[in-house]
């Protein structure tokens, strides 16, 4: 079967780093791989060869209760406990630079044992939601989102991403036709909610539907979602 490939996303950035195009994989086995992540925690490796983008970025990485192998590897100055959540919830701070202290020598010191955030972490989210991951200091992110290339199947998997990027779209230009104008504001939030509701917006009657008929069915979609199991995800 004749694979397609996609052309780079059209994703803004400040300062523009660029790579080399990277194979993201088969969407449609990477979307329904990650779907069913977001319920069972389960994983796709993600083909970072030497990119450290999420490692330089300036993130705080959150370690939960389970991440005891991550917590006994970490240096306990290191670690804070985290705002607003129970005993044992602890967030790992960065360097000056924006660097993940366990970073040494462009490696994970910790690997085997790094946190659940840093085990499910997947820019791809990104390019599949055509959009950047944020603003400077994710420069080096964002480079490797505009270097993903995902191949297609079918023409059900072509609509499927399609979906998911008009979706990442209408949350970004039509919050006011949320409720309180509430969408996620976090870039990964907003991708994986994209991920989450790109049906919606591949119904036939979506030319039909006001701003506000659309809302209220990402809404459903998404609630809906939250309802189901993790084996509720075909591939496309």
């Amino acid at each position: 079967m004749h694979r397609q490939q996609t052309s780079p996303p059209a994703i803004p950035t400040h300062r523009m780093v660029q790579e080399a195009p990277v194979d993201a994989g088969d969407f449609a086995d990477w979307l329904a791989h990650t779907l069913q992540g977001l319920h069972s925690g389960t994983t796709a490796p993600v083909p970072c060869g030497d990119c450290r983008g999420c490692c330089t970025s300036g993130y705080f990485i959150p370690l939960t209760p389970s991440d005891s192998a991550a917590a006994m590897a970490i240096p306990a100055p290191l670690l804070s406990p985290a705002p607003g959540m129970p005993p044992g919830y602890q967030v790992l701070g960065r360097t000056a630079q924006g660097a993940c202290p366990m970073l040494e020598h462009n490696h994970c010191s910790i690997y085997p044992a790094r946190p659940q955030a840093c085990r499910a972490y997947d820019c791809r989210v990104f390019a599949a939601a055509g959009m950047a991951a944020g603003t400077d200091s994710f420069s080096r992110i964002n480079a490797r989102v505009r270097a993903w290339r995902f191949s297609y199947g079918s023409h059900q998997a072509q609509a499927a991403h399609q979906a998911v990027q008009a979706a990442a779209r209408f949350m970004q230009e039509k919050a006011s036709a949320f409720p309180g104008g509430r969408v996620p504001r976090r870039p990964d939030e907003l991708a994986l909610l994209a991920l989450k509701v790109h049906a919606v917006f591949l119904r036939a009657d979506l030319p039909t539907l006001t701003d506000t008929a659309i809302a209220a069915a990402v809404i459903a979609s998404s609630r809906d979602f939250d309802a189901r199991g993790p084996d509720a995800h075909p591939r496309q």
